[in-house]
């Protein structure tokens, strides 16, 4: 239980200090799991400064170090040979918020000395936690490092008196004591640089940190039934939980499908109004949820029903940004179509660099594939150059997964000749195939497939609605279950 309390700690803080963050993600993660013993040791033995910091807006790590920034920094460079001081500290200010309200949340009241209560439950977890270099940093601030004992306790009576007795005797071993304090000073110096070479050498092969937002994408067909389902969570529990509410709702008895690999988040923004937006959303046919983060979009085929649940759900979710379909695509300057497209391209690349390339799953593959958008030109099928990119890193994760089959399925507008549409829909799907297979993808796991208008996603009757149904998508088949799964930015379908 008191081992598990510190993981628990740092899984509950770590996702939500470097969530947006880009650039030393590891190191970052190693120097929050260094300094999270250390704050609960200080909060420990310093209620009163739990106290101050928990009232505060933003605390702030100097407002542990007052008059203190030389301590703080050789803190810093502990903690991080790599990061930048001020970059570390941001991120360990950061960590201070979620940090108290996690206390407080364990201890059942946000009182301090329930919090110390807790702490003090947790005393040789938090203690074996702690660094080797940590002690004269809390030593120096008038905290001991070991949960019974405080720095400098003043002798007692009987002590004192023995002591006077003995001064005399006392100054005579007085050089030895200084020459054994200077030895251990010596000694603590050694195993501190040998132990930070170590801890910079060794790095834990199963340690991740959960960069990608917890996800819920749910569609219905043209009777309100659900037809794609998928959750991305880790959060088995809350899984279930999720399931039972879909099944109940919507009457689906299938569920959805999951992915609750442990780079997603544990939870969702504003979880607890979900089965409350799930039944505004029943109901209503060719609609589309798409929840991923603080972000939720819907899209309906009748647009007024989208704004018409958008504004309902934003008087549920107040830490949700919703948008619906007029916000999502514009209909008027060409420019805007390709910020659009560029910016959709840039989240197929990341989804796609994010892919761990010792355990590619096909799924994911898919699911990043669709996250582009492939605009090709009126009556082409010459793949737009800013699209080869994305289908060669997805080409070199395929190759890693010879198990598996995609389907390249193209979709045009109900615009025009039915018969040239379905055409053009078979080449534009074909000149994917085409492509993935001179990157070194086996033919054989490759099918291209044209449907032309058949199957639309949105109104042929707007612009907004032509400019999404004119798309490729993509559908697994994994031939070790023969199982074809159709994958889109709406979620993963069994067929």
């Amino acid at each position: 239980m008191s081992t598990n309390f510190i993981e628990l700690l740092k899984d509950h803080v770590s996702p939500i200090v470097l969530n947006g963050e880009t650039e030393q993600l590891f190191e970052k993660d190693q120097a929050l799991s260094k300094f999270l013993p250390i704050l609960l040791t200080i909060f420990k033995n310093r209620p009163e400064w739990f106290e101050s910091l928990r009232h505060q807006l933003n605390p702030h790590l100097s407002e542990i170090f007052v008059g203190e920034n030389t301590l703080k920094q050789q803190l810093l460079n502990q903690l991080s040979s790599t990061v930048r001081s001020d970059e570390l500290e941001h991120t360990l200010d950061q960590s201070l918020t979620p940090t108290i309200g996690f206390l407080e949340a364990q201890a059942g009241g946000t009182d301090a000395t329930a919090v110390s209560h807790l702490l003090e439950t947790h005393a040789d977890s938090i203690h074996s936690a702690l660094p080797i270099w940590a002690g004269p940093i809390l030593a120096s601030l008038g905290i001991s490092q070991y949960s019974n004992k405080v720095l400098n306790q003043q002798p007692s009576a009987v002590a004192a008196n023995r002591y006077a007795e003995e001064d005399k005797k006392g100054s005579f071993w007085l050089p030895f004591i200084i020459f054994l304090i200077l030895a251990a000073i010596a000694l603590f110096l050694y195993k501190s640089c040998t132990n930070k070479k170590d801890e910079q050498a060794v790095v834990p092969a199963a340690q991740t940190v959960t960069d990608q937002p917890a996800a819920l994408q749910l569609t219905t067909g043209s009777n309100a039934e659900v037809t794609n389902c998928s959750i991305y969570l880790n959060n088995p529990n809350y899984v279930q939980t999720l399931q039972n509410e879909i099944k109940q709702i919507f009457n689906h008895t299938a569920g959805c499908g999951v992915d609750g690999s442990a780079s997603y988040h544990s939870s969702f923004t504003d979880q607890d109004t979900i089965p409350s937006i799930l039944k505004l959303v029943k109901g209503i046919p060719n609609l589309s949820l798409n929840w991923v983060g603080d972000q939720l979009n819907i899209t309906a085929a009748n647009p007024a029903d989208a704004d018409r649940v958008a504004g309902e759900i934003r008087q549920l979710a107040k830490n949700l940004t919703v948008t619906t379909n007029s916000q999502t695509v514009s209909q008027s300057p060409a420019s805007s179509v390709d910020e659009m497209v560029s910016s959709a391209n840039n989240q197929a690349e990341q989804a796609l660099a994010a892919i761990k390339t010792d355990n590619v799953k096909a799924l994911d593959v898919a699911t990043a594939l669709n996250m582009q958008i492939i605009n090709f030109a009126t009556a082409s099928s010459e793949i737009p150059d800013v699209n080869k990119s994305i289908l060669d890193q997805a080409a070199a994760l395929l190759k890693r997964a010879s198990n598996v089959h995609l389907k390249v399925v193209g979709h045009t507008d109900a615009s025009g000749d039915a018969a040239k549409n379905k055409a053009l829909s078979q080449d534009r799907a074909q000149a994917i195939v085409n492509y993935l297979t001179a990157q070194g993808v086996d033919p054989a796991q490759l099918q291209a497939v044209g449907v032309g208008a058949e199957q639309p996603r949105a109104d042929n009757e707007t612009e907004e609605g032509r400019f999404k149904n004119r798309r490729i998508e993509f559908e697994v088949l994994n031939t070790d279950t023969g199982v074809v799964r159709s994958v889109d930015d709406e979620g993963i379908q069994k067929k």
